[in-house]
C-alpha cells in the first residue's frame, strides 16, 4: 500500500494523463419518478415522471470517469447521424470533451438505453441499438482517426471498452493493439463475450465473473480461490495478458500478474462495505482507474486496491455516474490510515 503522500501525488499525476478510449458509446436516458399506485390496465406500477436526464454511457462513461479524475479523455467510436447522435455530441461538449475521434454513421442508430427509475429503484430498461459490426469503410475511417490521434497527441494509455455493439471488430482490435505497441502505449481492456479472446498481448484485461465463465466457456466454483485462480491462469495463458483483474461484485477483485516469464503473483482483495443503490457503470469506473494507474506504472496491488474502491463508491449512486475524485482520495487515505494502525 502507498503512504498518504504517495497517494496524493498519484492523484495529482492523473491530471497529466491523456487516455484514449475505444469502444461502444451510448446515451443513457432516464425518467425519474414516483410510484404510488398500480395501473388498472395491467399489473404494473405507474411512474409519475418528476424529471428526465440524458447522460453519456458505455465507453463514453469511461471517458467521463477519466475526465472526473482530472485526466484528458480522447473517445473513439461510431454514433448514428440521428437525433440521439446529435444529443451525444452535445453531451460531449457540455462535459468539455473532444469529439475528434467520433464518426457519425448514416446506416447505424445511436445506441440508447432508456431507464425508468421509480422511488429510486430501476423498474424498466428499454434498449434501442444496432449490434452488427460496423462497415469496413467505417472501420477504416476509425482507424485513420486513431492513427492521426496517436501521431499528433501524446496518449498515455488505451482502453478498449467493449459492449458487443459492433464497433470493436477483430480487425479493429488487432490493428489498434499493434499501433499501441509501436508507440509503447499500455492497453487495458474491459471485454464482452463476442471478442473475448481477441485481445492478445495487452497489459491489463478486466473481465467480471460472468464474462470470465462465458468467455472461456467453462464453469467453476467462484467461491474457491484455487478454481478461480486456475480459470484466470487459463485465460492469461490464452491471451498472453500481463495482468488479469477480475471483478467479483460484492466480493471484491482478484488479480493475477506475470512478473517474469514463468513467475506469477496473485491476490484477492475484498470489497468494502457499501450501501448499494445501483451497480450500473461500476465496471466503467474500475477500468478507468485501473488504466490510469497502469499508465503511471503503479504496482498491480495499487491498481487493484484503488479500482476496487472506486467501483464500490459509484454503486452508492442511482444511475450511471462517474467516480468522485475527492471522495475517492479521502476513502483511499482512510484505508491507508487503517492499514497503518494494523501495522
Amino acid at each position: 500500500m502507498l503512504n498518504p503522500e504517495q497517494i496524493k501525488r498519484l492523484f495529482e499525476q492523473f491530471r497529466n494523463l491523456k487516455i484514449m478510449i475505444v469502444g461502444d458509446v451510448m446515451v443513457d436516458a432516464y425518467l425519474f419518478g414516483k410510484v404510488d399506485r398500480i395501473s388498472p390496465e395491467a399489473p404494473v406500477p405507474v411512474v409519475s415522471v418528476i424529471s428526465r436526464s440524458s447522460r453519456l454511457g458505455g465507453a463514453a462513461n469511461v471517458a467521463l470517469n477519466v475526465h472526473a479524475l482530472g485526466a484528458t479523455p480522447v473517445l473513439v467510436s461510431v454514433i448514428g447521424n440521428d437525433a440521439k447522435g446529435h444529443e451525444f455530441l452535445q453531451l460531449l461538449g457540455q462535459n468539455s470533451m473532444p469529439d475528434n475521434g467520433i464518426l457519425m454513421s448514416n446506416v447505424r442508430k445511436t445506441t440508447t438505453k432508456f431507464r425508468v427509475i421509480g422511488n429510486n429503484v430501476q423498474m424498466l430498461r428499454v434498449d434501442e441499438e444496432v449490434t452488427t459490426d460496423i462497415l469496413d469503410e467505417e472501420q477504416n475511417l476509425l482507424l485513420e482517426k486513431v492513427s492521426t490521434i496517436l501521431k499528433n497527441e501524446k496518449i498515455d494509455a488505451v482502453i478498449f471498452q467493449d459492449y458487443d455493439k459492433g464497433v470493436l471488430t477483430a480487425s479493429m482490435i488487432s490493428r489498434i493493439i499493434q499501433m499501441a505497441k509501436e508507440n509503447s502505449i499500455p492497453v487495458a481492456v474491459d471485454p464482452k463475450k463476442k471478442r473475448f479472446l481477441a485481445y492478445k498481448g495487452v497489459q491489463l484485461f478486466k473481465p467480471n465473473l460472468k464474462e470470465l465463465r462465458d468467455g472461456l466457456n467453462i464453469s467453476f466454483n467462484t467461491a474457491s480461490f484455487d478454481e478461480l485462480s486456475d480459470a484466470v491462469a487459463l485465460l492469461q495463458k490464452t491471451i498472453e495478458a500481463q495482468i488479469v483483474l477480475v471483478t467479483l461484485s460484492e466480493k471484491g477483485v482478484f488479480y493475477r500478474e506475470r512478473t517474469t516469464m514463468n513467475a506469477f503473483t496473485e491476490n484477492k482483495i475484498p470489497a468494502h462495505l457499501r450501501s448499494i443503490a445501483d451497480v450500473s457503470g461500476a465496471g466503467d469506473t474500475v477500468i478507468s482507474v485501473a488504466a490510469m494507474c497502469l499508465a503511471l506504472q503503479q504496482p498491480t496491488s495499487v491498481i487493484a486496491e484503488l479500482s476496487n474502491l472506486a467501483g464500490g463508491l459509484v454503486c452508492e449512486e442511482v444511475g450511471v455516474v462517474p467516480v468522485n475524485k475527492t471522495k475517492l482520495l479521502d476513502e483511499m487515505l482512510k484505508l491507508t490510515q487503517l492499514d497503518g494502525q494494523k501495522d
